[in-house]
């Protein structure tokens, strides 16, 4: 089992705690076992909602491509709401350059290990060391920007710390290993921070690349709620430092960006297409291989198997509301 929260767990389990205090309470001081039975109700729907939140999904049962060596690759993205912005390749957000690229990399490297790392407010380990393809790629196909009433600004230097653990770890366990990193922004720091220095990683790391997405002029980014379905809002994210508010435009900061691959002590890519993806991996040797072709599939979201008793009791709960409303007409005519 798999989660793709759209909220940081913190903020979920705290909201979940807190609504499901306030309805045991209102539970305790009821004076009918109907009324009782109401605030149970209730106490069940945050539970739902929560679970429906948490995006519960079960990994794909079919082996994509695995086989062995001694390489591990690292994928550290940005995901803040900047990489949504519509300006690469024309229009398309900066996160479809990434995912093509990632793609193309993980093709090429069939035979190493792979991991994937996502950040905005925080940083998280997405997919932890892997020789399956397959399942870098389903978790790479899901990835989307950060949900927008969250976001806290960028701050590029997120993953540091966690990349160094991981790091940190896999050289004591596989000393023998090679380590390569690739990081995947458009180097917008808008947090009001100074980014630490991303030195302490080129010792850990033999080769990789910072791949830098967006243009100089800027793009729009939309809008995003965590479900991107058909009820969710085409509104742009606006700019309210203009008068009147204008469309927000994030614009690629290639000086923050080579900074990190100076630090590194890997090479600066602007990514502005899908080509020339060769020479992002040129150079790096994956080791003596045994490919296993396998089958690749995606995982199985299972959130709307419990949306479906949540709308059920929703209805409930608004049914219930509507007559308590119409019973209190009469009093109020009488009266």
């Amino acid at each position: 089992m798999t989660f793709t929260p759209v909220i940081p767990i913190v903020l979920l389990v705290l909201a979940g705690l807190a609504l499901t205090g306030l309805a045991l309470v209102g539970g305790i001081r009821a004076r009918s076992a109907a009324v009782r039975v109401a605030w149970l109700l209730r106490i069940v729907m945050v539970v739902l909602v929560v679970i429906v939140a948490l995006r519960p999904a079960i990994p794909s049962n079919s082996q994509g491509p695995t086989a062995s060596g001694g390489l591990e690759v690292y994928f550290a993205v940005d995901t803040t709401s900047s990489m949504a912005a519509e300006d690469y390749e024309g229009e398309q957000t900066r996160l479809t350059g990434v995912k093509a690229d990632i793609t193309a990399i993980t093709e090429a490297l069939i035979g190493a290990q792979f991991s994937l790392v996502t950040f905005d407010a925080a940083a998280v380990q997405r997919v932890p060391l892997t020789t399956d393809a397959s399942a870098l790629e389903s978790a790479v196909s899901v990835m989307t920007q950060e949900v927008t009433v969250y976001s806290r600004g960028s701050t590029i230097d997120q993953p540091l710390d966690l990349l160094t653990s991981l790091l940190e770890d896999s050289a004591k366990r596989n000393p023998t290993n090679q380590r390569v990193l690739f990081y995947l922004g458009d180097g917008e720091q808008t947090s009001g921070t100074e980014p630490k220095s991303f030195a302490k990683l080129a010792p850990l790391i033999t080769g990789g690349g910072v791949l830098g997405y967006g243009t100089a002029e800027g793009g729009r980014m939309l809008e995003f709620d965590g479900f991107a379905d058909e009820y969710s809002t085409l509104d742009y994210i606006q700019d309210y430092t203009q008068s009147p508010p204008a469309d927000a435009l994030s614009r690629i900061d290639e000086t923050a960006l080579g900074k990190i691959a100076q630090e590194l002590g890997v090479t600066y890519t602007h990514r502005v297409d899908a080509t020339g993806t060769p020479q992002l991996v040129q150079g790096i040797d994956v080791g003596d291989l045994e490919v296993e072709p396998g089958n690749p599939g995606g995982p199985v979201e299972l959130y709307w198997v419990f949306a479906i008793p949540l709308g059920l009791l929703v209805l409930w709960e608004l049914v219930r509301l509507s007559g308590a409303i119409l019973e209190l007409r009469p009093r109020r005519e009488h009266e």
